[in-house]
């Protein structure tokens, strides 16, 4: 079975725009974040680990990088440049345009995703990535959220409320850039009443695209000092499946999906087991779609 015939995946919005596959090719240009730096706080989310990013090489220019991730991918014919890693529009607006411009010069570089915080997309930013938009690429705005509970945010460390989401992603509306919302799907406290909530609270402030994570314990985050502790438990694959399937069927069609579960590498993944590959959830949550209705079938 595949997803395409369930659900609105970004390979297949990609490929009716373009004619061919397109892949993302992830960067990590020596961002950091206002809650690591001190300007929020300190340590991160609570979910989060620096070694998560230890893949792409900072010190790398972004063609150097993008060449590296066209040799290990070698799967299409045209790329989006990912700005993945940490906090991408945190930083003097002149010094966002370079990066970019430079990953756009790139002649099978079709468009820029850029992932960052609700709260760090000052109007400049989204003036400049809606003019690469308005020039023809394909451009995503990806905003972390995870919950609009902001007692959830608070507790894993988010140092910004659902209000700051909310501004974000109506500030982005009004300059005409797709958004995609990042979820994670089992975070402690939550219920998966709470998860639906969340999920309903983003789509009434409008959202072009949804990218959706189950809760995993990495090494070097705080999460897996309370997993050792026996405090925190990441959720059964069974319960994600159902979660996530039942969020895809209250998703309008046209909404695209980025991904509906996440993976980590060993030795960093400490928790749960099935997330070392994407498969398992994915055929389940193709399986239960195919069973109980696809994408926007229950909206």
């Amino acid at each position: 079975m595949q997803l395409e015939n369930y659900l609105n995946t970004l390979g297949q919005h990609l490929k009716t725009r373009f004619g061919t596959r397109v892949r993302k090719l992830s960067l990590h240009v020596g961002f950091t974040c206002p809650n690591r730096d001190g300007t929020l706080g300190r340590g991160g989310c609570t979910f989060c680990s620096v070694l998560s990013f230890n893949d792409g090489d900072p010190q790398a220019s972004v063609g150097e990088q993008l060449a590296a991730g066209r040799a290990a991918t070698n799967r299409a014919s045209r790329y989006l440049a990912y700005f993945q890693a940490y906090t991408n529009t945190y930083d003097e607006v002149e010094r966002l345009r370079r990066l970019y411009a430079e990953a756009l010069a790139q002649a099978d570089i079709v468009g820029l995703c850029v992932g960052t915080r609700p709260d760090c997309v000052p109007d400049a930013v989204l003036a400049m990535l809606a003019g690469y938009r308005d020039q023809g690429y394909e451009v995503w705005l990806e905003l972390g959220l995870q919950s609009a509970h902001d007692a959830t945010l608070a507790r894993i460390n988010r140092g910004h409320g659902f209000a700051a989401y909310a501004d974000a992603a109506a500030r982005a509306r009004r300059h005409g850039i797709p958004l995609c919302t990042h979820l994670i799907l089992g975070l402690p406290g939550e219920t998966p009443a709470m998860m639906r909530e969340t999920h309903a609270r983003v789509l009434d402030c409008g959202v072009e695209g949804l990218k959706l994570h189950p809760l995993m314990i990495v090494k070097g985050s705080r999460l897996a000092a309370d997993h050792a502790r026996g405090r925190l438990a990441p959720p059964a694959m069974a319960d994600y499946v159902a979660t996530a399937a039942e969020l895809i069927r209250r998703t309008p069609a046209e909404v695209v999906f980025h991904r509906v579960t996440a993976t980590a590498r060993a030795p960093m993944l400490i928790a749960p087991d099935w997330c070392h590959t994407r498969w398992p959830a994915a055929d389940a949550i193709c399986a239960d779609l195919a069973r109980y209705g696809g994408q926007g079938s229950n909206v």
